[in-house]
């Protein structure tokens, strides 16, 4: 069962040390992500989830003790995904020459390491922009049937196409594209979230797309309310920080 889900963006410039001199521009995003992360930890989840996009050759799950770097960012900065959380008893975690966290959950790692998480055992699971809605809802399906108290950290960025000068140039469509989003995540709203546009997402570098697809099919029925702690496009990026509990 669902019982709480926050929507972090996840650029390597939340962590202060890789935006450098440019860090506080990041700060009222870095402090909605604590907040949303707050959220989580008082729903007293029994396990928590981080979903973050990823490139297609690194999609899959990635237990407790996986280990992330920030090192091709300029940074001497190392995470390890759950480090300090309670023990989820898989086998396997964190074993010699498991893959590297995708950037993602470096960050959504680094996210949990900041905020001192220890509510509940974590692990991760990275998805692509091959995956579908129906995939994505139908994953979010069965982790919340799966028994416990379950909490989403849902990692992704907004469109990439805000200003003239953003990673994937100016799009007319990303504006709108974003403040749908929003209102969805501010709502809560399972439909809305669940009709967003795959080939429109991909054209306009979303990456949040398939997590917040995921999210839509695990809050299927379970009655959670909406906030939206933030929004804003600061380097032509839709950064969206929102809660459900």
């Amino acid at each position: 069962m669902l019982v709480a889900a926050a929507v972090c963006p996840c650029p390597p410039l939340l962590v202060p040390e890789v935006a450098a001199g440019a860090a506080a521009e990041m700060d009222r995003a870095r402090a909605a992500c604590y907040d949303a992360v707050a959220v989580l930890a008082a729903a007293r989840p029994d396990r928590l989830l981080l979903v973050g996009p990823a490139e297609p050759a690194e999609r899959g799950g990635y237990p407790a003790g996986s280990r992330g770097s920030l090192h091709g960012f300029g940074v001497a900065l190392d995470v390890t995904l759950g480090a300090g959380a309670p023990d989820p008893g898989e086998p396997g975690s964190g074993e010699p020459g498991a893959r590297p966290l995708p950037p993602s959950l470096t960050v959504g790692a680094w996210l949990l390491e900041r905020t001192g998480w220890r509510a509940a055992p974590v692990a991760a699971l990275a998805l692509s922009d091959q995956d579908g809605p129906a995939d994505c809802l139908a994953t979010g399906r069965e982790l919340a049937a799966e028994d416990g108290r379950l909490a989403l950290l849902v990692l992704g960025d907004g469109s990439a196409c805000r200003t003239e000068k953003a990673p994937g140039a100016f799009d007319d469509r990303a504006a709108p594209f974003d403040r749908a989003a929003a209102e969805a995540l501010a709502g809560a709203d399972v439909r809305a979230l669940a009709d967003l546009d795959p080939v429109l997402a991909r054209q306009l570098h979303v990456a949040g797309r398939p997590g917040w697809q995921l999210l839509a099919g695990a809050a299927e029925g379970a009655d959670l309310a909406g906030r939206l702690l933030h929004d804003e496009a600061p380097y032509g990026v839709g950064y969206l920080v929102a809660t459900w509990s």
